[in-house]
């Protein structure tokens, strides 16, 4: 399971950071695999996927949230 949260976390930073760079013009899937193909459909779909995943099992592998710990 550890290696299934870490591709869902590091698809959700890619996805965050795409969203990011989008507010400045710059989707950086779009521009290596084009806009709408299916290619940048499929990693949306496996970004979104990756979130969804980490909703519900953040709790179970996240540290500061297993202990407790408040900021």
């Amino acid at each position: 399971m550890k290696i299934l949260h870490t591709v869902a976390f590091v698809l959700a930073v890619i996805g965050g950071l795409n969203w990011l760079l989008d507010v400045f013009n710059w989707n950086v899937v779009n521009m290596i695999f084009g806009v709408g193909s299916t290619v940048t459909q499929a990693i949306y779909v496996l970004v979104g996927l990756s979130a969804i995943y980490l909703i519900f099992t953040h709790k179970t592998t996240c540290k500061m949230c297993v202990k407790g710990n408040s900021m």
